[in-house]
Parts: C-alpha cells; structure tokens; sequence
C-alpha cells in the first residue's frame, strides 16, 4: 500500500515538512563516503521519503492532511532538558523561495524537532535572486529583519551570514540594529580570505568561517526529481520548495557532533 498511501496523502496535502532526524543514527548514510552537500541532501530527501512511504497503511489513505509530515521515526532525537547547557545548537537556512516570512517557520519546526526553547545560532544563505542581479543590501533587509524578530523573542542567540564581500558585510553591519556575529566564506570562491574582509571583521569582532555549500543547495528540479524518483507516479512538478534548514548540535567540551539533520518545506501548486 506504501507508495499508493504517499501518493494519495500528497494529491490532498497543502504543504509538506520533511525531517530526516539525526543522521548519525541511519546506519547506511553513516557507511557512505562523504559526498557533496548537494548529494548529501538528495540522498537524505529520498531515504526519507521512501521509508515514510513504506509505512503508510491502508487506513491512513483517506486522511487528509492540510500539512503533511514526513520522517523516519527512529531518526527523531529531541535534546535532553539536562544536557541543553553543555550542547550549541547551530542551524544554516537556504530560502528556496524568496520569501522572508519562511525564517520564522524554519526556526520554530528546528526547535520543535530538537526540544528546545531556542537555537544558538542561526546562518542564512544569500536567498535566490535573479540572473544578471547583484545582492544588495536593500535585498537582504526584510531577511534580516525577520531574523532580529527572532533574536529579540529569544528564539535565536546569534544571527550570520554567508557569502557577503567586505562591502555588503559592512552595510549590513552599520545598518543592523542586531549585529551580524559571523560572515561563512566559500572554500572554492577563495583559499585564502580576502584582506580587507578579514581587517573588516576582525574590527568589528565577526567571526569568518569557512564552507563549502554550492549557491543552490537544493533547487526547485531537483527538489521535484527526487520527489518523483522516490513516490511513483506523484505529481512531482506540483511541489515546490520553500525553504532548507540543516542543523548540527555540538557538545561544547569536546567539540564533537552529537546530531545532525535537514528539515525541509515545499508547498503544492494547486493550480
């Protein structure tokens, strides 16, 4: 009944949210080799999808549910209350959609799956913009925005950024009323940080760190091909992405990843 019961629950469903759980507890991604980011979340989307799938009887077929949640159970892992203290919990988000209202969905589904009040720090990828368009500081305004809310209500401790040259990292700065804490720099744009980049953030006490995220993390293709691959016969092309969140929970001490895992939205085009 599995792929039936997915396809059925898809064709009724307004949105889906898709959580893989920690991947430190899926026995056949922990034998893999390490792939590319991108890899890494395609293989994660469609191992989720075709164990939730498996899952689904018959019974559950004529539910129908606005939004539709999808994860391997024993993946689940909520922190516990005693060992929040000695854990940081730190997220990336990539908008798929260039919608800043997804922030505070994303924030507020990472603190539910882990069981906690707040995240220690949050990192946004520069949303998609048009062919042609460079990024702007005028763009990346109601993103920011929208992450100083959540600082403000305690639900994030730290905000950064990724991506930003000296230029944009300083207007961001001295237009913030929260400053930004760090700035993520690609790997394969440069091998060593640009000077004026690292005097600027040394000045103004932000953290440079270093990544090696593709600028489309996952795009809308290759969302709907995996989708596709993994529910026969889903009208894949109906779903569309709203936004990516990859956390990682750090036990401070030792420096080492207790957890890891995606949580991913899409929305379903009803025309």
């Amino acid at each position: 009944m599995g792929t039936e019961g997915a396809r059925a629950l898809l064709e009724r469903a307004g949105r889906l949210t898709l959580q893989t759980g920690n991947l430190l507890n899926w026995g056949c991604l922990r034998k893999k080799c390490p792939a590319t980011p991108s890899e890494e979340v395609r293989d994660c989307i469609q191992k989720t999808l075709t164990e939730w799938s498996s899952k689904i009887g018959q019974d559950q077929n004529q539910e129908t549910l606005e939004v539709l949640e999808c994860s391997v159970a024993q993946a689940i892992e909520k922190i516990n209350p005693e060992e929040r203290d000695e854990l940081k919990v730190s997220a990336k988000l990539f908008i798929v959609g260039s919608n800043s209202s997804s922030i505070r969905d994303a924030v507020d589904l990472a603190c539910s799956a882990l069981g906690v009040a707040q995240l220690d720090s949050v990192i946004i990828a520069p949303p998609p913009i048009e062919d042609g368009t460079n990024l702007s500081l005028e763009y990346l305004q109601p993103y920011w925005k929208e992450l100083e809310n959540l600082v403000q209500n305690k639900k994030i401790v730290a905000i950064g950024t990724s991506d930003l040259d000296k230029t944009l990292l300083e207007q961001l700065y001295l237009w913030a009323q929260v400053k930004p804490s760090s700035n993520q720099v690609n790997l394969a744009s440069c091998c060593v940080m640009p000077p004026d980049l690292t005097a600027f953030a040394k000045e103004c006490d932000i953290q440079l760190l270093t990544h090696n995220d593709p600028k489309e993390l996952l795009c809308e293709a290759s969302f709907q091909e995996v989708l596709q691959e993994s529910i026969q016969n889903v009208k894949a092309n109906k779903w569309i992405p709203l936004w990516l969140l990859r956390y990682s929970v750090i036990v401070k001490s030792r420096g080492i990843i207790k957890s890891k895992g995606y949580i991913i939205q899409a929305e379903r085009n009803a025309s």
